[in-house]
């Protein structure tokens, strides 16, 4: 079982609670970052310590400078050397087309799914590097097919986002491979999470599941699987690459 220290953020609901559970099954320190929902994120603490493991739960808003620096701080005092980050956190508003869009929400989008992720990455950058005195790492971001797909008339915003996202796993890949930083992103599909309630239809894996290669929507623990291969030295000549979890879409 790996000695290794992860913090996953956006990790008590969804596809981040699913990942942190099963790092807390393989052996890692888990930090489960939220912004709001204290039950959940502690429900899933205590779960990972009930099965024998060690977890932290730590309430910050990561668009936020402070929020990340005081974050990643009680992670270093509480669980020691971080070895892996899990940019999960992110959001998504009511299905609208882009016309309909006002800078508000915009603003609201790019701070959640870009400014976070960011702001995380260098965060552990400067912990992980070998050009910074660290020993190394791993860091996965959870983008979305809809980079790929657009979702016209429903998340350009979002699609958008998570095509940043993208751009920027990759350019931080390069920069950071000669340092013993791996860099590769997730892109899950139709996932039965929270997530489309905040859009307005909770129901929207069930609707449109059938129109997929593989007839369903995926669950958070086999985005879970692809996130801990990422992290784990399985893994270890894989860099600036994206694993699609998307039932064929």
């Amino acid at each position: 079982m790996p000695s290794e220290t992860v913090l996953i953020t956006g990790g008590g609901r969804g596809i981040g609670a699913a990942t942190a559970r099963l790092a807390g099954r393989r052996g890692y320190r888990v930090c489960v970052n939220y912004r709001s929902d204290d039950a959940s994120a502690l429900a899933v603490v205590d779960e990972i310590r009930a099965a024998g493991g060690t977890a932290i739960a730590v309430r910050a808003d990561v668009s936020r400078a402070t929020g990340v620096e005081r974050l990643f701080r009680a992670v270093d005092e509480q669980l020691g050397p971080l070895t892996a980050l899990v940019n999960n956190a992110g959001t998504l508003e009511r299905q609208a087309r882009l016309e309909e869009l006002d800078e508000d929400r915009l603003a609201r989008i790019w701070a959640a799914n870009i400014t976070g992720p960011f702001l995380c990455a260098g965060a552990a950058v400067r912990r992980m590097s070998t050009r910074h005195g660290g020993r190394g790492g791993a860091i996965v971001n959870v983008s979305s097919a809809a980079s790929r797909l657009g979702s016209p008339n429903e998340y350009v915003d979002y699609a958008a986002s998570k095509g940043a996202l993208d751009s920027m796993t990759r350019g931080l890949a390069l920069e950071v491979a000669g340092e013993g930083i791996r860099v590769n992103a997730v892109r899950p599909g139709l996932i039965h999470t929270g997530i489309h309630a905040l859009g307005g239809e909770p129901g929207r894996v069930d609707r449109v599941a059938p129109q997929l290669p593989m007839g369903r929507g995926g669950r958070p623990e086999e985005v879970a699987e692809a996130i801990l291969f990422l992290l784990s030295p399985a893994a270890s000549y894989a860099t600036g690459t994206f694993l699609d979890v998307a039932g064929g879409r």
